[in-house]
């Protein structure tokens, strides 16, 4: 009987996926036996290579789907969870390396509480480099006070698990409770979606996720360079995703002035006290088009 089902969507990851599967053979506390591996490819260039290597890999009991296209995470994270068995999801993004025994804590922990939604560890960028990413605010809180929060938090490991989700790239979820609030929204291409599911699980079944730092998994993420256009996908999928929940678009496009103003303020000090100027430039830029988002919202 399978315990746990993880899934990974793929899409021309093939640098990627043979380490992350590596990374769970190594680290599973449980027998392989109990484990089902679900890849789900979402029309990658040569992916039948790529699915060879994976059952080289892993050996024949795992699941291999090409999606019917590219309809984004969300969509292919959905067929892949029901293309599964299992009662606890494990998703997992392709450039996930897991770090520590990864498996028979968080089961344990589903087991012994039946409220228990999700489960959320520490993602590091390096083996020793600290990821300030586990979780993070809702987007719905004041933009000054989630700054303020959230680095303070991150710093402390503090997890308030009304006010704040896990990132997107690695957490567990109990099956029954993701399908009835409706799984990954799959009008979303990608990001943003962890926020959005947070709330959804929250207010079916109230804050019951937990947070375990003494497990870890490295997202290689580490040389991702400072980028306004990967940052105002953020603000666009919040906009969205807060309307459905009845917190309007203006609101949103407030939140994020705030957020950027404080992020803005922060990096001048450093730049002040001789620090080199690698994000401000940036940060400057996103203040110019969130403005300018501003102001189509309003209509000016």
């Amino acid at each position: 009987m399978k315990k746990v089902s993880i899934i990974i969507v793929t899409y021309n990851s093939e640098h990627d996926i043979y380490d992350c599967v590596n990374s769970i053979r190594r680290y599973a506390d449980i027998p392989l036996s109990e484990i089902e591996l679900v890849i789900v490819d979402n029309g990658s260039h040569g992916v039948d290579s790529m699915f060879e290597c994976l059952r080289s890999l892993w050996g024949e009991d795992l699941v291999l789907l090409k999606n019917t296209h590219n309809g984004g995470y969300g969509q292919g994270n959905n067929v892949g969870i029901r293309n599964s068995t299992a009662p606890l999801i494990l998703i997992m993004n392709p450039d996930v390396r897991l770090a520590s025994h990864f498996f028979a804590k968080p089961l344990k922990a589903f087991e012994s509480d039946a409220g228990l939604c999700m489960y959320g560890v520490k993602q590091m960028l390096t083996e020793t480099m600290e990821s300030h990413y586990s979780f993070m605010c809702t987007y719905m809180m004041n933009g000054y006070l989630r700054t303020l929060i959230q680095a303070l938090c991150n710093r402390l490991e503090w997890y308030m698990p009304r006010w704040q989700y896990f990132s997107g790239s690695c957490f567990f979820v109990r099956r029954s409770m993701f399908e009835e609030v409706g799984l990954f929204d799959e009008s979303v291409f990608m990001y943003g979606e962890e926020d959005d599911i947070h709330w959804r699980l929250m207010h079916r079944w109230g804050p019951h996720f937990r947070y375990d730092k003494s497990m870890r998994y490295v997202h290689l993420t580490s040389e991702r360079q400072p980028d306004a256009d990967y940052e105002i996908k953020f603000l666009h999928v919040a906009m969205k995703q807060n309307e459905k929940k009845g917190y309007s678009r203006d609101k949103t496009v407030r939140q994020f002035l705030r957020i950027y103003r404080v992020l803005y303020w922060v990096e001048s000090v450093k730049v002040l006290a001789g620090h080199a100027d690698d994000r401000k430039v940036m940060l400057k830029e996103m203040l110019n088009r969130i403005e300018h988002i501003k102001r189509k919202e309003m209509g000016l």
